[in-house]
């Protein structure tokens, strides 16, 4: 496995995050300006792209927000959501950052809290689906 990073949204990562957010989870505003400021990470199996997050600092936070994170349907349960998550973090404390948010949903709040994520906000909705704000110190 191998996970490049770019500045500007590569084709593999809106192909995964179509699939899982627009295609299978029913979203319909997967793709934002955010997406122009971001750090965007591809995870690659030889030359198949396997599964992709974002990453940006937010000066309304004030901290480091990751967001995005997708696996190809085909390669889940490998925990290659973790690998990402962990090469994510990696990238932004060698950027100099001291704390991570993401913007959760809730159905998958074990997977960030099984990563050291601890909740930070009450559960608020998302395009119609409930999402909660979740923290982790570097």
């Amino acid at each position: 496995m191998e996970i490049k990073k770019y500045s500007t949204l590569p084709d593999e990562a809106r192909r995964i995050r179509s699939q899982v957010f627009l295609d299978e989870q029913k979203f319909t505003m997967e793709f934002d300006e955010t997406d122009e400021i971001c750090t965007h990470l591809v995870m690659f199996d030889g030359s198949d792209a396997v599964a992709v997050c974002r990453y940006f600092f937010s000066k309304e936070k004030g901290c480091y927000m990751i967001g995005r994170v997708a696996v190809d349907k085909s390669r889940r349960g490998q925990k290659l959501g973790a690998a990402i998550m962990r090469e994510a973090e990696r990238l932004i404390r060698e950027e100099g950052g001291k704390e991570i948010a993401v913007s959760a949903q809730c159905r998958v709040s074990p997977f960030y809290a099984s990563l050291g994520y601890e909740q930070a906000s009450n559960e608020y909705l998302d395009e119609y689906c409930p999402h909660i704000l979740m923290k982790k110190k570097l």
